[in-house]
């Protein structure tokens, strides 16, 4: 079956998301990435140059943040979990990222990135008072509860219902976002 070079690329970067998903950084390999696209790994490098240059591709991503100056203020907190909910169990990318950031500098790079260009300047525009110390509380709680329930599968985690995270996290999430410190 021939691809096109569109497919082909889409094809790697879905097998290299899964793979350093499972693996992470260290363990994944350009062979196996090749294997699980069903190619052959000289078209890896063709088209990313090397591991590196594949992990950098495979990790883009876009939080999708919605307009929080929309929603009323006392929903902030729910919002902002729910929609880290979604975004977790829709894109494997920021699994990639959570299991390699711990032991991998260019991940590790690539979440305080998604962080600083995405994540603070939306706490920012929320309370200009402390706003980078807000948006890394509110990073703590979310990646927290991520690397509990979809890297670690803590049980309770894993078997808590989204509306049940929601219930626990909200007020959290709510507290950093609106109280004046």
């Amino acid at each position: 079956m021939r691809r096109s070079a569109t497919e082909t690329k889409a094809a790697i970067l879905a097998a290299a998301r899964q793979r350093f998903a499972a693996d992470g950084y260290e363990k994944a390999t350009i062979r196996a990435v090749a294997a699980d696209a069903g190619i052959d790994p000289a078209m890896v490098m063709r088209y990313f140059g090397n591991k590196e240059g594949l992990f950098a591709s495979a990790a883009e991503f876009d939080l999708r943040l919605p307009d929080l100056s929309r929603v009323p203020r006392e929903r902030l907190g729910e919002t902002v979990i729910r929609h880290f909910l979604q975004r977790w169990q829709a894109d494997d990318v920021l699994q990639v990222l959570l299991r390699t950031g711990v032991t991998n500098d260019a991940a590790a790079a690539r979440i305080r990135e998604v962080f600083t260009t995405q994540l603070a300047p939306t706490m920012g525009r929320l309370a200009k008072d402390g706003a980078a110390a807000r948006a890394t509380l509110v990073a703590s709680q979310i990646l927290g509860m991520a690397l509990c329930r979809y890297i670690l599968k803590f049980p309770p985690a894993v078997d808590m219902s989204d509306e049940e995270v929601i219930e626990w996290l909200a007020p959290t999430l709510q507290r950093y976002l609106t109280d004046s410190g």
